[in-house]
């Protein structure tokens, strides 16, 4: 069988839906098989590598894409771990003061988010630090921001435009961080001098569009996005149904 490389979202793909931080029994079955076949697999995720490491590390995954495309591990090391841009980053913290919207910062590859303000609401997957004074000018990069904005008021940030961004579940926070994972396993495939051709990747939600392209063949969960699925060439069965293992199956892979 000629050999495919396989890219996997975590949450909501891995990891299903419906909460919790683990991946089903038979998904990581799945996932052990289809390596001991000898085909490559690796995390496309838009986590931070500090929080992704620990699952590449539990799946035996020697490569991964993190942080939206922006870091790229290889061969289980760390090459490359881009920050988001300074300056529109200074200046949408300008505009969220401006107008009175709370924010946190994460200014390096660490699971923790600082804020100068007492009322800001934490993350569950995030330490939270708040340091009351604290200015954004005082860190040299911004990993990842993450501002409390009402749903509809994000126009009020001209600035947020320039720069991606997300909102999961019913989450209050707007995540402002990398999302282009195409950009991450272009990379990775080309190091491995394989063809876009016989690449394959699974997701559901909205930071998964980038990767969702012609370039490759693309699986969305059943519960994914209805736009993701439109743009899938199959849609397996959701996350909460081991979606992964049944596609894997369902194309002879495993």
């Amino acid at each position: 069988m000629k050999r495919k490389y396989f890219f996997f979202d975590i949450d909501g793909t891995l990891i299903p839906e419906t909460g919790g931080q683990e991946i089903p029994p038979k998904v990581r079955e799945a996932l052990e098989e289809v390596q001991r076949k000898g085909h490559f697999c690796a995390i496309a995720t838009g986590r931070g590598h500090c929080e992704a490491e620990h699952i590449r590390t539990s799946l035996g995954f020697a490569n991964m894409v993190c942080d939206g495309g922006n870091g790229i591990v290889l061969d289980h090391k760390l090459v490359s771990l881009e920050p988001l841009p300074y300056g529109l980053c200074r200046q949408l913290i300008a505009e969220c003061e401006e107008r009175g919207y709370l924010w946190g910062i994460s200014p390096e590859d660490e699971c923790y988010c600082i804020t100068p303000y007492k009322d800001f609401p934490g993350l569950s997957y995030l330490d939270l630090y708040v340091r009351e004074g604290t200015k954004f000018d005082d860190y040299s990069q911004a990993m990842k921001l993450f501002i409390l904005c009402p749903p509809g008021h994000e126009n009020e940030m001209p600035t947020l435009g320039k720069l991606a961004w997300c909102r999961y579940w019913d989450c209050p926070h707007i995540f402002v961080e990398p999302a282009d994972k195409a950009k991450g396993i272009r990379y990775i495939v080309n190091h491995l001098h394989a063809s876009y051709e016989d690449v394959v990747v699974f997701g559901d939600g909205k930071n998964d569009f980038s990767m969702f392209t012609d370039e490759w063949f693309c699986i969305a969960m059943g519960n994914a996005l209805p736009e993701l699925k439109a743009k899938a060439d199959y849609v397996t069965l959701s996350a909460s149904q081991d979606g992964v293992a049944h596609a894997l199956k369902h194309f002879g892979w495993i």
